[in-house]
């Protein structure tokens, strides 16, 4: 990514500078004709061309930042550091700053293919950041072709999942170089048990009297118990049940007020008397019968966040954790006719297969959704696993709906359409 074409100091700044005062102009000329109504169709085709333009733009400024800071542009104006410099002139937190200036100078350094797709528009800074730390995860015996490799796989991996998708796949990276699986599941595992234990480390909990009645408190957690808090919070404020109807008939939900309360509820009949052996809420932990018995390798929960195979054996001991262990015949997941319902086992089986909600698109995690039937009960459908759907409070309220098309599609999720 090293040039000097943008050097500051050089005529090609004032080169860069009138080139991007076309941009303005082109952008006024945009803003105009989007205030008038725009036709239908052809909106999300707008919205993907302009985001790549955006991740172009900030590429590009990530290219001044870096040859500002070879430069040392920031101590010649009087400041501590490039990214109090950048923080200046952008109005940025210091700490937002200094992750750009570090994202900038280390895609200043090498790492090619991240930056010719970030320069394309193909990837975000999000999706850089975590392809370059996946980087610096790799095993200290990985050569340097074989970064490149596992780099440019990351880069393609990118194109398709979002950054916090993009970090669990990356964390399997290695595949691309390593042929062995329970190299790789071992290699996720300790990245995983690193994070774990930098996560214990970080954990906090403060409180403030407010001299009002009330108390504010703020806490850092590992993911693991942050996730049983909040699928406690979500059970007990399901969104079904948290709009409610105002006087004047319109509808309305305070989510922030109704989690405080159902907080407080929680607090409120803690069993002190033996907090330790139950946890509060049934986490379903997807681990195969070896990962079980002492292999390494990740297991994921239905909440949607990944653990060391040693956290989901220490869960194992809780009476609140029903691990999903693949591969038993223990439990009948198809029911046929004989019962409307889909039962818990079922419930946790799907779960299995969708982390989301089904409908294409939507990412409201599956302890949020409803069991659907494909074909419906009342004409003849049967309560098995392959029947079921998963579907959010919204979309299982749209497939009902004559106002909106669905189509099943071959990975198994809905794809939704309004129909005119």
């Amino acid at each position: 990514m090293t040039t000097t074409l943008l050097d500051p100091g050089t005529e090609s700044a004032e080169a860069v500078l009138t080139g991007v005062a076309e941009v303005h102009a082109v952008l006024d000329r945009l803003h105009t004709a989007a205030a008038t109504r725009l036709p239908a169709g052809g909106h999300g085709r707008l919205v993907a061309e302009l985001d790549r333009a955006a991740r172009r733009i900030e590429a590009l400024k990530l290219r001044i930042v870096a040859a500002a800071d070879r430069a040392g542009t920031a101590t010649d104006a009087g400041f501590t550091g490039t990214e109090a410099w950048v923080a200046r002139q952008t109005t940025v937190s210091r700490s937002e700053a200094a992750r750009e200036v570090a994202l900038a100078t280390e895609l200043d350094s090498g790492h090619d293919a991240t930056a010719a797709a970030l320069d394309q528009g193909l990837v975000s800074t999000g999706h850089a950041a975590v392809i370059l730390r996946a980087g610096h995860d790799l095993p200290a015996g990985v050569s340097e072709a074989q970064r490149e490799q596992v780099e440019a796989h990351l880069v393609k991996q990118a194109q398709r999942f979002a950054p916090d998708q993009l970090r669990r796949v990356a964390r399997r990276a290695i595949e691309a170089i390593e042929p062995d699986q329970a190299a790789v599941d071992a290699h996720e595992n300790q990245l995983l048990r690193t994070e774990e234990q930098a996560a214990r480390d970080k954990t906090r909990l403060s409180f403030h009297d407010n001299g009002d009645g009330t108390v504010t408190g703020h806490f850092t957690v590992p993911t693991l118990a942050a996730a049983i808090l909040q699928k406690v919070i979500e059970t007990m404020t399901a969104p079904r049940r948290m709009r409610e109807r105002a006087a004047d008939g319109e509808w309305f939900s305070d989510w922030d007020h109704r989690r405080g309360l159902a907080f407080a509820e929680v607090l409120e009949h803690l069993p002190t008397d033996h907090l330790h052996p139950k946890t509060a809420a049934t986490i379903v932990v997807t681990i195969d019968h070896t990962t079980l018995q002492g292999a390494l390798k990740a297991a994921g929960l239905d909440t949607g966040q990944q653990i060391t195979a040693s956290e989901a054996r220490h869960l194992a001991c809780a009476a609140g954790l029903i691990p999903a262990v693949l591969g038993t015949r223990s439990v009948a997941l198809d029911l046929g006719r004989e019962t409307r319902l889909f039962s818990e086992p079922q419930r946790i089986a799907k779960g299995l297969q969708h982390p989301t909600c089904a409908a294409d698109g939507c990412e409201r995690p599956y302890a949020w959704c409803e069991l659907h039937h494909h074909q419906p009960w009342a004409h003849g459908g049967r309560t098995d696993l392959t029947d079921a759907i998963p579907l959010c409070q919204r979309h299982h309220r749209w497939i009902h709906d004559t106002g909106h098309n669905h189509q099943r599609i071959p990975d198994g999720s809905v794809r939704f359409s309004r129909r005119t």
